[in-house]
Order: C-alpha cells, then sequence, then structure tokens
C-alpha cells in the first residue's frame, strides 16, 4: 500500500475514533456530576455494568441503528416512538444516543412546548399530528400526547371531562395510526423516588444542568403521588394490543439506554440495505482558475 493511501487510513480512523469520543464526552460529563454532589445527599444507585462494556454495546447498537434507519428509508416505512416518563428520567439521554449516529433527515426527534392559546382551542391531537412520519422517516417524541394524562391531568390545566375524553380518544387515535401504516412504540422511563431526588439535587449544584430543572419540575416533586396514580390509569387505559406500553427500568442510565435500544431494534425486522459501491470522482481542475485568498481579518483567531 502506498504511503498516501496510508496516511488517508489513518486519518479515517482517527476521524473514527473521535467520533466514538463524542459519546465519551457525553459520558464523562454525566460522571462529572457524581463529584458536585453536596456531602449528606442521598446516594444514586450503584452502576451496575462496566464502562468498557457499556461503550462496546453502545456503538454495536448504534451500527445496527443505522442499520434500522437504512432499512425505514429503503422500504419507505414510517415510524414514531414516544419517551415518557417523570422529569429526570433519563429520556433527553436515551434520544441522544439513538440520533447520535443518524441521520436527521431521517430520524428527527419533536419535543414541543406548551400549547399556545390557539392550540388549546383545537382538537386536542391536531398539533402532534403535523409532525407525524412520512414514508421513510422515524420520529421520536419527547413527551408526546400522553402529557394530558400526566402533568395536564395533576397540574389542573385539562378538566375531568377533557381528561375523560383523552381517555376515550387515544386508543381509537392510535389504532388509526397503526392502520395507517405508522410504527408506533411507547416506553416509559421508570425511575425511584429516591433516584428522582437524588437527580434533581445534582442538577441544582451543576450550574450547566440548572436550565434543567424547571418550576414544573421543582412542583413534581411534591406532586410524587399524584403523578404516580396518573401513570397507573394512564398505562391501564391506553395499554393496547396495536400499541402497548413498554417500562424501561431507568434507575441504571447505562442499562436503560443499551436495554431500550436493543427492544427497539427488535420491533422492525431490518436487513442490510443493498447498495452500490461508492467511488469517490476525481476533482476537475481548470486552468483559468484562480483561487482568491481570504484576508486575514476573516480568520476566527486560533485560540487553541
Amino acid at each position: 500500500m502506498s504511503e498516501p493511501m496510508q496516511d488517508q487510513l489513518s486519518r479515517i480512523k482517527e476521524e473514527i475514533a473521535d467520533s466514538f469520543d463524542e459519546e465519551l464526552e457525553m459520558q464523562m460529563e454525566e460522571d462529572r456530576l457524581d463529584e458536585l454532589v453536596a456531602e449528606g445527599m442521598s446516594e444514586p444507585a450503584e452502576a451496575t455494568i462496566d464502562r468498557r462494556i457499556y461503550f462496546r454495546e453502545l456503538f454495536r447498537l448504534q451500527h445496527e441503528l443505522v442499520r434500522l434507519q437504512d432499512w425505514v428509508q429503503y422500504k419507505k416505512l414510517k415510524m414514531v416512538v414516544l419517551f415518557e416518563g417523570r422529569d429526570s428520567a433519563g429520556k433527553g439521554g436515551a434520544i441522544k444516543r439513538v440520533t447520535q449516529r443518524l441521520n436527521p433527515r431521517v430520524c428527527r426527534t419533536v419535543a414541543l412546548p406548551a400549547p399556545t392559546e390557539r392550540e388549546r382551542s383545537q382538537w386536542y391531537f391536531q398539533r402532534y399530528v403535523p409532525h407525524l412520519p412520512t414514508a421513510g422517516e422515524m420520529v421520536l417524541f419527547d413527551r408526546s400526547w400522553y402529557n394530558r394524562a400526566g402533568v395536564e391531568r395533576v397540574m389542573g390545566f385539562c378538566t375531568k371531562d377533557e381528561l375523560e375524553e383523552f381517555f376515550r380518544s387515544v386508543p381509537e387515535f392510535e389504532r388509526m395510526l397503526v392502520r395507517s401504516g405508522i410504527i408506533l412504540v411507547k416506553y416509559w422511563f421508570s425511575i425511584t423516588d429516591e433516584e428522582q431526588e437524588f437527580r434533581f439535587k445534582m442538577r441544582i449544584h451543576d450550574p450547566l444542568k440548572q436550565w434543567k430543572l424547571s418550576p414544573m419540575d421543582l412542583e413534581s416533586r411534591v406532586h410524587w403521588e399524584e403523578y404516580t396514580k396518573a401513570k397507573e390509569e394512564m398505562l391501564q387505559r391506553t395499554h393496547i394490543p396495536e400499541a402497548p406500553w413498554w417500562v424501561v427500568q431507568a434507575v441504571d442510565k447505562k442499562k436503560a439506554r443499551l436495554n431500550m435500544i436493543s427492544h427497539l431494534l427488535a420491533q422492525v425486522p431490518y436487513e442490510t440495505v443493498p447498495k452500490e459501491q461508492i467511488d469517490l470522482p476525481g476533482r476537475v481542475r481548470n486552468d483559468d482558475y484562480i483561487r482568491h485568498p481570504v484576508p486575514a481579518d476573516m480568520y476566527v483567531p486560533e485560540a487553541y
């Protein structure tokens, strides 16, 4: 092998290693939180999976997610995945690991803000419908129409009649989605009272994470039991054969991510998509083209 070719292969390997470092940086950031916890705080759950095993399995599963993405695009499938759970249950972290290596044009995340006055007067599901996938797309909902069964119910943002209508409507709504060809997967991330308290306290003590702690999050601690009752009724009344709920044990974040991704991959019998060999075309050079220098004051200062 020629020396230039060896240099190129070395560079490619370095770039792949750098992409793995992205996940390592994310995990190191989370581990750093433990060091900021004030003395006397309740302890987090002990890690139950070795870091090397975690990264090895995560990268393997992310490779399979790329294959799933290719299959969804190739077969023009439509896939919707709902991520629900208590505040700080780890939904966002799990979504990041799913989307980290995927094409954002194929797999996108939807995290809607509180409804506007106009949206509150619409059919309840109306603001979610525009975000549903077209053929060849995967859509991940970071919270979904189940807000009505959770925060809206507990915090009094909907009436009892509106809640009851939701429970009557949502099974039919989801059956319609499935009949239309959408693959619908629903996950509930489950954590304990003690673990949520610990994660909230970590956010309070970490200036890089404080933005994640909203007044509504703090209020959810007061209403822990009401949220528990709401969750139990929600699961009982909306767990249907066409769109069942899947509960993810999420006290251990690493295990939760691996288990969820592994389960998600099993929901679609995907195969390897046939691909044509890619040959990089040679660059076209024109004798009359002269590259003009960029003015020095346009460059970003190289502080590093």
